[in-house]
């Protein structure tokens, strides 16, 4: 029995509460139930449904970005199932396979990487006194992950367990690295310009602002080498504060 569009649809729609029932013992398991339960309503019937049910209420766990992918695999596999077909791979063994690294990817992509860089360049609108700079934020984050729920469940469920293939085939943990690489220089031009904000008073700021450009480049590339965020940071805060304190000083003695 192939699920109709509709049944879905609905699933999709419920995996945006994946998390509305997370708890300390089984994570996003129980929200994990809830998504597929119309979908494995039509499936099964009552006595099948309470052992599919006991089976998918066990712990499960991974980035909600991309929980639709391994849905769709999911009703892809309880399809062949309830049609009695032959699995390579048990449905429970297969979610505990993909769970991990999936979370691993979607937590350096989207939170370590995509949303620094969103807020950098909402940031940017924000310096200049735009109100629409929350705004900004808000679609600029949010369509790269609506893409990805709708994308990935898509895949999911026309390929079951080829849909790992497909990716890694995307070579994501790439794109969180090149990510992570922008949102640095975009903060790091940020700096710059709120420190040429800051200083236009003074003579020749605007060499400044490019001065401390340069060094977020180069912090960029030491992001691409795994260096922590974090320690990135704090090495951009300390160089900004430097070089404000030293250009302050050069104008001085210019003046005087």
């Amino acid at each position: 029995m192939r699920l109709s569009r509709k049944t879905r649809i609905h699933v999709w729609f419920r995996l945006l509460l994946l998390q509305c029932s997370w708890n300390f013992e089984r994570l996003q398991g129980l929200g994990f139930f809830y998504a597929l339960l119309p979908a494995l309503r039509k499936l099964y019937v009552r006595d099948e449904l309470r052992k599919v049910a006991r089976e998918h209420l066990a712990y499960f766990n991974t980035h909600p970005y991309l929980a639709p992918l391994v849905a769709g695999a999911v009703l892809k596999l309880e399809e062949e199932r309830a049609a009695h077909c032959e699995q390579p791979v048990a449905i429970s063994d297969f979610k505990e396979m993909v769970a991990a690294p999936y979370a691993a990817i979607g937590d350096a992509l989207f939170w370590g990487g995509l949303r620094p860089l969103a807020a950098g360049i909402a940031l940017f609108f924000a310096a200049k006194g735009i109100l629409w700079a929350p705004l900004v934020f808000l679609l600029l984050y949010n369509a790269v992950p609506v893409a990805f729920r709708i994308i990935g469940f898509v895949r999911g469920y026309q390929q079951g367990l080829q849909s790992v293939e497909f990716f890694q085939r995307r070579c994501l943990p790439d794109w969180a690295i090149h990510t992570k690489e922008a949102a640095v220089v975009v903060l790091g031009g940020l700096s710059a310009f709120l420190v040429f904000q800051h200083l236009q008073h003074q003579e020749l700021v605007s060499w400044f602002g490019l001065l401390a450009l340069l060094p977020m480049i180069l912090l960029g590339l030491l992001a691409r080498r795994g260096v922590s965020t974090l320690l990135l940071t704090l090495i951009s805060a300390i160089i900004i504060i430097l070089l404000s304190l030293f250009w302050v000083d050069v104008t001085n003695l210019i003046v005087m």
